[in-house]
């Protein structure tokens, strides 16, 4: 295995965990461009008859959106650690959930791709994640798999 190979999820996990752990502070803080992005959200549901859905109690909070980045980032980050090395692909694989989320809502929805006039940076930073993510889940792709299947033998256990 060449260096590269070896060091390249870490790389990876790192940024990802890096644009996680930053978008926290507007989160968590109730910034008003996390407000403007999760009420047009809301509106949106809204008229699909689900109004609720992106407001600060709902399903889909800036709160709960939040703790899934918060351990999404501490999974790929702990995966570095080489006894925890399974956690990385959940990580990974959490990651691409949530930015999965995240660039459809920017591309179908009226968010658009600039919802805080910043040129798009926070879309291409999400598009960058989910990339980051699924590189790492292809790599990881055997831990996740020895994972699932410890939990399906957990599961249905004879």
């Amino acid at each position: 295995m060449t260096i590269f190979s070896r060091l390249a999820p870490h790389i990876l996990a790192v940024f990802s965990s890096v644009i996680f752990l930053d978008s926290l502070r507007f989160k968590f803080t109730d910034h008003p461009n996390t407000q403007e992005i999760f009420t047009r959200l809301n509106d949106w549901a809204a008229g699909l008859g689900v109004e609720g859905l992106f407001a600060h109690t709902g399903l889909f909070s800036q709160y709960v959106i939040g703790a899934a980045e918060m351990l999404a980032a501490s999974l790929l980050l702990l995966g570095i650690v080489p006894a925890l090395r399974r956690l990385q692909g959940l990580g990974a694989l959490l990651g691409l959930a949530i930015m999965s989320g995240a660039v459809s809502f920017h591309l179908f929805t009226p968010l658009g791709t600039d919802p805080n006039n910043d040129g798009g940076l926070l879309f291409v930073m999400a598009v960058c994640v989910w990339v980051s993510c699924l590189i790492i889940l292809t790599w990881r792709r055997k831990h996740i798999l020895a994972v699932l299947c410890d939990m399906k033998n957990a599961v249905f256990a004879r």
